[in-house]
């Protein structure tokens, strides 16, 4: 009895390694057959029954089915046989149309977060834009040998001199002139007044009466509007305050120590993408500051232009409304051309209207000048930018943040063009000149 099931076990055994061996021989078959020849079937055991090393008859790679269906031709986008049903030219309009929602997603979010932290970002802006137009000064003091630290407060200090200085000249002459131009303004007022009586709109007293009384009423009925924006005012002192003190450190610590921060921003990058996004970064801050040096070079010559006219027709206040004018061109297009509205009007009460329209045409040449040759010329195409782009950046940047996202939202278009454009270029950037690369021989 122990024989007969030795034996018995003895025969399973076979078989097992019988099996095992014929799939082995399989397996090595199938990796020594060279590619693009199809596997000769393996031959079925003499009893004809299937076994693992003789699966038994299979069709062959031509047979066809009679009663099926042909497959359908499957798009290699597609996954199922329903998308094969939709439109080629409507899974692409789907297709585009949630990528742009979670793109506008994402930038809503960012927004709303800018829109938060604004107090942080706009002092970060004004630091970086000061940085672009003191970092040549602080370059020509490093080459005469000066301590970076010391170079760095030379040039901030000497910044914020200027600065205070010409502040003061302007306040200086705006309080000495304010009762000359309060008398004129009267007079001015009474010559208005007698031309509505006396000229094309021949007014009577009564309706100029009724006009004065519905400005007076209007001015009465807003004044608490004004008196909660003065409150507000006086109560973001110390916002402003704030963000001063933190674009004077921001600067100095740009000024100073910039290329170190950039090197330690980059580094947090993957090292695939940090040659890519240090030259995008390079060419960007490049761009920047050939803008905002441009932009003071462009601003001053509107400045002096407008301001000599003003000293030859002896209009009040000529150097109050040159600075004006000079603050007023750093917002490309309208900048310059509101302040110089401002100027037409000082004319107007101070002169008359035939000294208004000289200066309104002097204000209107020089926006002329500096449109179709100032601009193309000193700026350059490096930071070319359509009017149109110009123009809808300081409309969503006054809506975002007022005065200084005016100020803002040019040089920001202009940066994120340059690096749109860097990043998007298919060509390997240039090897930074600290770069250290290593070679590994061949074997």
């Amino acid at each position: 009895m122990q024989e007969v099931r030795l034996s018995r076990f003895e025969r399973v055994r076979g078989r097992l390694r019988h099996a095992f061996e014929s799939g082995r021989e399989s397996v090595r078959a199938s990796r020594t057959q060279p590619a693009g020849e199809p596997a000769e079937p393996d031959e079925p055991d003499e009893s004809g029954v299937a076994t693992p090393a003789s699966p038994g008859p299979v069709a062959p790679p031509a047979a066809t089915v009679v009663g099926a269906e042909p497959p359908a031709a499957m798009h290699y986008s597609i996954s199922s046989r329903d998308d094969a049903e939709v439109p080629h030219a409507l899974r692409i309009a789907a297709a585009w149309s949630w990528r742009l929602i979670v793109v506008g997603v994402v930038a809503w979010a960012l927004l709303m977060i800018v829109g938060t932290i604004r107090i942080v970002i706009i002092p970060l802006a004004v630091a970086l834009l000061l940085s672009a137009l003191l970092a040549p000064a602080v370059g020509w003091l490093l080459r005469a040998r000066f301590p970076r630290s010391l170079a760095t407060g030379v040039v901030l200090v000497g910044g914020l001199a200027a600065m205070i200085g010409t502040l003061t000249l302007v306040v200086n002459e705006f309080i000495q002139g304010v009762p000359e131009l309060s008398d004129k303004s009267s007079q001015g007022v009474r010559q208005i007044q007698n031309w509505l009586k006396t000229g094309p709109l021949h007014l009577s007293d009564r309706q100029l009466n009724r006009y004065i009384d519905e400005a007076q009423g209007w001015i009465n009925g807003n004044t608490a509007k004004f008196t909660s924006g003065a409150l507000s005012t006086a109560a973001t002192l110390a916002e402003l305050l704030t963000g001063t003190i933190l674009v004077l450190f921001a600067t100095f610590f740009f000024l100073r120590d910039g290329r170190r921060i950039w090197r330690f921003l980059v580094g947090l990058l993957p090292v695939a993408a940090r040659w890519k996004v240090d030259d995008a970064g390079r060419a960007s801050w490049s761009t920047l500051g050939a803008y905002v040096r441009a932009t003071v070079l462009v601003a001053f010559i509107d400045a002096v232009g407008i301001g000599i006219f003003l000293v030859i027709f002896h209009i009040p206040f000529a150097f109050p409304l040159a600075a004006l004018v000079f603050l007023g061109a750093f917002i490309p297009i309208v900048g310059a051309a509101l302040s110089g509205v401002v100027a037409v009007l000082v004319a107007l009460v101070d002169s008359g209207p035939i000294k208004a329209l000289i200066i309104l045409g002097v204000v209107i040449g020089v926006q002329q000048i500096e449109g179709h040759v100032l601009q193309p010329l000193i700026m350059g195409r490096a930071v070319a930018i359509h009017p149109l782009a110009v123009i809808i950046g300081i409309a969503a940047g006054v809506v975002l943040a007022g005065i200084t996202g005016a100020l803002v939202a040019v040089p920001l278009i202009a940066v994120l063009n340059t690096a749109v454009r860097r990043l998007a270029a298919r060509t390997v950037p240039d090897t930074p000149p600290d770069a250290v690369v290593v070679a590994s021989q061949a074997p």
